[in-house]
């Protein structure tokens, strides 16, 4: 047990310093190249699926209030604390000597709890997000959201570029695609 919480002390120490190591996983340059194409997919990918599904529509939240709490609520939880787990704690830190099967494997892992965590959270914390995150399509928007953000912490050691991913990616979703009608929200506290 001790030895856990060593190894959880040591990555989120790592994974929490403010400038991110973009010569972690690839020599040079590239991951800017990687991460960019990387991010320019996954908005492409979650736009045109979110949109031809009807999952997403546009919905654009007008109150100043629920706008201001919603910017500043959802960057604690869920993408701090989400990408805190799911990133920092759960994948060996990207420096480490691991290779890269066991790095996809432990990544696979993570993705997975953070897919189920979603329907958990509708049975446990947050019921009124019952309908929106047993949904398949849901579902399939927070499967690329992982794999973005575990990508992005793959290339940088960086827990904050996965933050900020996460965070603008739900802000959005929830001023801006009727993010806020689906869950029932109507001010966020």
């Amino acid at each position: 047990m001790n030895s856990i919480f060593l190894i959880f002390t040591k990555r989120l120490s790592q994974a929490m310093g403010f400038t991110p190591s973009f010569a972690i996983a690839l020599p040079n340059h590239y991951n800017w190249i990687i991460l960019s194409i990387s991010i320019c997919i996954y908005l492409v990918f979650t736009l045109t699926f979110g949109l031809m599904t009807g999952f997403l529509h546009w919905d654009v939240c007008q109150e100043k209030r629920t706008i201001v709490k919603t910017i500043a609520t959802t960057l604690i939880a869920p993408a701090f604390l989400e990408e805190t787990f799911f990133r920092a704690l759960l994948l060996p830190y990207p420096s480490d000597k691991i290779a890269l099967d066991s790095y996809i494997a432990w990544a696979t892992f993570s993705l997975l709890l953070f897919i189920i965590y979603h329907p958990l959270n509708a049975l446990t914390f947050f019921s009124q997000g019952r309908a929106t995150f047993f949904n398949p399509v849901f579902l399939g928007l927070a499967t690329s959201l992982g794999i973005i953000c575990t990508t992005a912490y793959w290339q940088t050691g960086s827990l904050w570029l996965p933050v900020i991913i996460h965070w603008l990616t739900v802000v959005i979703w929830l001023l801006c695609f009727s993010g806020l009608t689906r869950l029932k929200i109507n001010s966020l506290i």
